[in-house]
């Protein structure tokens, strides 16, 4: 292993929201133009650069004549532009928002004007002033590119004909379908359908029906329904599975010659306990020079998933694993996902690690990155490892440690060696030390309490507990932060400045600033507020926020409200750092089991590891886009699994009377969670009888116009439930007045 001394930049070159910024330079004054070098001032982008972008995207906006060239090099707003492309944002009312890079802001489309468009669609539309004022609409004249065809929805049956009724709000049309279209469908079956046509003169679009799902309400009708609403597969096709039943899983000796042994050093793997894909291990070794070796050994999926195979397109497909509260739906089959990369205990396996010489103070002295072969010793659930921590201390004669048998995921007790209590104490001293240190350096601290169920036999909903982290958690969660910093600073920082190497990167962008006074206009109402003149400053008070509000009332509520402050991470081959983490340089590379990015990850790192030249990035950049958007279709699915569950659990709680926190207020009613579960539904105002309220916008509540009364946002209140709808996934509340 070499030693490395790095010394980093700040942030990364990519001028963020480029085209928007300067739409919003030029629309300041349309009759005034600007050059690039008074661009980048506004702008305050000094480096070579960012000016070179701001060349080229002033270049290729005058090309599509958004703007326009007035004098050599000297650029306005062109006024006569009338249409734009962008994207549609249908809302539950059935109108929509046009989004796109031409405007600043997202402009209305009443239902009438959406030209057939539906939610996401690419369209072309013709913006304009609303007649008697200064706000723009826009008027969807072409389609360009529908985002789906398919839809969940039940189906009503006349005499020969019936309509599918979609559960997405987004979607405001029924689907006609003909009676040779139904595919044997009956009255009341929950089913998908795929549009193949609209007419001109039909207010509905025509289909015909793919799939029966089932009825209504059964249990896994509907998980398969919150599958399908978000084109997320729940089997492998035949030849899927036979091409992975075909692999040769032998670990030969010409193979191990390939790599870095590290069989006899001490590895163990922590997880959840019901997991079965064990993406990653630990290895501890202790030096003689007083420092330790750690390895973090993750399962080397690439040597198996070979490209341009059926099972390497199937899983780019999925590019995710998919976590619904019943269920996991692989991005891998399971011959590979739970038995030949799994880091199962007393297995040998092959592995791509990151080795790091670390000292006492949690330094890296040396890095080294390859494929190995690893044998994991001992298995641990999270609960066990807490274990450990809680109740074992570093000395001089570490014991054995007995698990308890209420702990032990063997059901009955054990002996952990010394050797193994020792490294999981220590690691857990070092991570303790690298997350100080990143919390130091400007990362923010979301240590939200998970929604967990207690399931019957059945998959009912029994129970609900909540599940926070704990230092195990953070041990692990520590050391694959670290793994993922390095691989991303090894390919992309060298020699004090970015290598523009193409390399897969997880990057997260500033928070919003508007959306930061929001939230600091919502927080101040409990007390509390952020300080937003710097970086520093601003992840210093959101930490100090999330901390104040642990454990009250309102914390969920302003959790989630600082999380929607915040930018998405996604991946791309443009490396911007991560603002959440405050790293310079990220990537993921420690769960290729359930992630297509790692695979491509550990491509390309082997690929220069190898001495490879720097691919072209496009193609890298359009499975970013690919894996980003899979990543958020499975995580909409996985919270439409959790509202499932929770509606599901409260069908046995009708009538009853809870506490509960008001989490949103709008101008038909009053959004409350309860309490002791964390299920939300809402309080209609008109089923509010002691007074007539109006939603009052700037103070987040609605006020009684005789009494005066309010109910605002963060109140504490009592409901009773009123009512349980599966199929929308919705609860509605009735508000028990003081």
């Amino acid at each position: 292993m070499t030693k490395k001394k790095k010394i980093f930049k700040k942030k990364g070159n990519v001028v963020k929201d480029l085209t928007k910024n300067i739409f919003k330079i030029l629309n300041e004054d349309s009759t005034k133009f600007y050059n690039y070098k008074q661009i980048a001032g506004k702008l305050k982008v000094s480096d070579t650069d960012g000016k070179t972008q701001i060349l080229k995207k002033l270049a290729e906006l005058t090309a599509l004549k958004k703007i326009k060239e007035v004098d050599r090099g000297k650029y306005q707003i062109n006024k006569d532009r009338k249409y734009s492309v962008g994207t549609l944002d249908i809302t539950s009312n059935g109108n929509g928002y046009f989004i796109t890079d031409d405007y600043e802001d997202d402009i209305f489309i009443p239902n009438i004007n959406l030209g057939k468009g539906l939610h996401q669609d690419t369209v072309k539309a013709y913006v304009y002033t609303k007649r008697n004022g200064k706000k723009l609409e826009a008027d969807v004249v072409e389609i360009l590119e529908r985002a789906k065809t398919e839809f969940v929805g039940v189906l009503q049956m006349s005499k020969n004909f019936g309509f599918v009724v979609p559960d997405s709000s987004k979607m405001y049309a029924d689907i006609f379908v003909s009676q040779n279209n139904i595919n044997g469908a009956q009255d009341g079956d929950k089913v998908q359908a795929t549009i193949t046509d609209w007419p001109e003169n039909s207010k509905n679009p025509f289909g015909k029906i793919t799939t029966v799902l089932g009825k209504p309400g059964d249990h896994n009708t509907e998980m398969h329904s919150i599958l399908l609403e978000y084109d997320l597969p729940y089997e492998f096709e035949p030849e899927v599975e036979k091409e992975a039943g075909n692999l040769s899983i032998e670990i030969t000796k010409a193979e191990i010659a390939k790599r870095r042994d590290m069989r006899k050093d001490l590895t163990f793997t922590i997880d959840p306990k019901d997991a079965k894909d064990f993406d990653d291990a630990l290895s501890f070794t202790k030096l003689e020079n007083g420092n330790f070796e750690i390895g973090i050994h993750i399962a080397d999926v690439s040597h198996y998933l070979q490209p341009k195979t059926i099972l390497d397109d199937e899983a780019y497909k999925r590019a995710t694993s998919v976590y619904l509260v019943d269920r996991v739906v692989p991005m891998l089959p399971e011959m590979l996902s739970n038995g030949v990369c799994s880091l199962r205990p007393n297995e040998e396996k092959l592995t791509f690690s990151a080795v790091f010489e670390i000292n006492q103070k949690a330094q890296i002295i040396n890095e080294w990155f390859g494929r190995t072969v690893t044998y994991s010793d001992q298995r641990f659930a999270y609960e066990e490892a807490q274990s450990i921590i809680e109740n074992c201390t570093l000395s001089d004669e570490i014991k054995p440690y007995t698990m308890p048998v209420d702990i032990s995921i063997i059901d009955r007790e054990y002996v952990v060696t010394p050797e193994i209590v020792e490294a999981t104490l220590k690691l857990d001293e070092l991570a303790k030390i690298l997350r100080k240190k990143r919390m130091k350096e400007g990362a923010i601290s979301f240590d939200r309490v998970e929604v967990k169920f207690n399931l019957d036999e059945n998959a009912n909903p029994v129970g609900v507990y909540f599940k926070e982290s704990q230092d195990a958690n953070k041990l692990i969660e520590e050391f694959m932060l670290l793994a993922n910093r390095k691989v991303a600073e090894f390919i992309g920082f060298s020699k004090g400045k970015a290598t523009n190497k193409t390399f897969i990167y997880r990057v997260h962008d500033e928070p919003d600033d508007e959306k930061l006074a929001s939230l600091q206009n919502i927080i101040s109402k409990f007390g509390y507020k952020i300080n937003t003149e710097s970086k520093e400053t601003t992840s210093d008070s959101l930490n100090k926020l999330l901390s104040d509000v642990h454990g009250k009332a309102e914390s969920n509520m302003i959790e989630t409200l600082t999380i929607r402050t915040m930018s998405k991470a996604v991946y791309t081959t443009q490396n911007i750092g991560h603002y959440g983490l405050a790293f310079n340089y990220y990537s993921h590379f420690t769960s290729p089991i359930r992630r297509y990015p790692d695979v491509m990850t550990h491509r390309l790192l082997q690929h220069y590891l190898d001495g490879g030249e720097s691919p072209k990035a496009d193609p890298y950049e359009e499975k970013c886009k690919h894996s980003s958007k899979r990543e958020e279709l499975a995580s909409k699915a996985e919270r439409d699994s959790i509202k499932y569950m929770q509606v599901k659990y409260m069908q046995d709680h009708k009538d009853e009377v809870f506490d509960g926190v008001i989490t949103g207020v709008t101008e038909w009613g009053i959004y409350v969670e309860i309490s002791s579960n964390k299920c939300e539904g809402m309080v209609r105002i008109r089923d509010i009888k002691s007074d007539y309220y109006i939603f009052d916008e700037k103070q987040y509540a609605i006020v009684g116009q005789s009494t005066k009364h309010i109910y605002q946002l963060g109140n504490e209140v009592k409901i009773r439930v009123k009512n349980t709808d599966l199929e929308r996934k919705h609860l509605d509340f009735n508000l028990i007045e003081e």
